[in-house]
């Protein structure tokens, strides 16, 4: 019997699209169910009740929601095109710093994008500790997985390409050239990767929504 994967995400989520990058990079079929956050569908609530947020994936009718959590059962129950490296430490470091992203460096990035003005260079002290850590866990490496991307990279993807887009909408610039040029050197290889590309939101799409966001939050101070 064939089996069932389905996808329930939101297009311009970094957290949905993780998931749709791992299936493609597993070559798992699976339908991708667009939900609408301002009038959640029944299938999310029902499929996550706890958090009722995207991403959930669901397989076989059973549903997995969090996106690290997803990550590790996609990379458990379908083996060919790991995710994770092979030596158990290797694995352990990997899982460490993409829970160092998910809890240290985008909550950062997002303030520093967001908050106040007159917090606006504390905030970005912040950032720039958060990136420096990410810059030196490089090294001369072309991904965080080595020579292949794996699962930092891909939760890493807002790095990678939300955090250009929304600085571009709000007028903040936290990942420069100067400041770690080996982050900006991994962002340029992992966003021309066929299956990072094919599988982002559109650019000029994510830019006109969060442009609208935050003349929105502008003109309600």
């Amino acid at each position: 019997m064939a089996e069932e994967v389905k996808v329930i995400g939101v297009w311009g989520s970094p957290f949905s699209r993780r998931i749709e990058i791992a299936l493609k990079m597993k070559g798992i079929p699976y339908e991708y169910i667009e939900d609408d956050l301002t009038n959640k569908s029944p299938l999310l609530l029902k499929s996550n009740p706890v958090h009722k947020k995207v991403p959930v994936l669901l397989h076989n009718g059973k549903p997995i929601a969090e996106s690290l959590v997803i990550l590790e059962y996609i990379e458990e129950t379908w083996k060919p095109n790991p995710l994770l490296p092979h030596h158990p430490y290797d694995r352990a470091m990997a899982r460490f710093w993409a829970k160092y992203i998910d809890e240290k460096c985008l909550p950062a990035l997002w303030n520093a994008c967001w908050c106040e003005e007159k917090d606006r260079e504390k905030a970005v002290e912040e950032v720039s500790a958060c990136l420096k850590h990410l810059e030196n866990e490089l090294k001369d490496k072309k991904f965080f997985g080595g020579e292949r991307i794996g699962l930092v990279d891909i939760v890493a993807s807002f790095i990678g390409f939300w955090i250009g887009v929304i600085g571009e909408a709000v007028g903040v610039e936290l990942l420069t050239r100067d400041k770690f040029p080996k982050l900006c050197k991994w962002r340029d290889e992992y966003v021309e990767c066929n299956v990072i590309k094919e599988n982002l939101p559109p650019k000029d799409k994510l830019l006109a929504f969060f442009r609208a966001r935050y003349e929105s939050a502008s003109q309600s101070k």
